[in-house]
């Protein structure tokens, strides 16, 4: 059951694409939106997700236009050794897949 839950809050195409693009620091929706190739609709639902499961903060700035500014919480931080350790098995699994060709 905690792979399957790990799963339902990490899992899919994009969370830990934006996961990766947040470690630099604060983003603005287009900027991460244009930075991790993701369509605004569907950045929106999984930003939403994110937030729900403590993984990502959001920050409404007081500008005009508004804008809204988002950011990993210190809970995501938890998630520093599976990132690495996914990090480190597809380096490996690549020149596994390069070599065998």
């Amino acid at each position: 059951m905690a792979i399957r839950d790990t799963l339902d809050v990490v899992g899919g195409k994009w969370k830990l694409v934006l996961i990766t693009v947040l470690r630099s620091g604060k983003k603005g929706f287009n900027e991460l939106s244009r930075e991790a190739g993701i369509s605004p609709r569907i950045l929106s639902k999984e930003l939403h997700e994110m937030e729900m499961n403590g993984l990502v903060s959001r920050q409404v700035c007081n500008t005009k236009p508004i804008t809204v500014q988002y950011e990993l919480t210190s809970y995501s931080e938890s998630l520093g050794e599976v990132l690495i350790a996914m990090e480190k098995w597809g380096h490996k699994h690549r020149k596994k897949i390069v070599r065998g060709m």
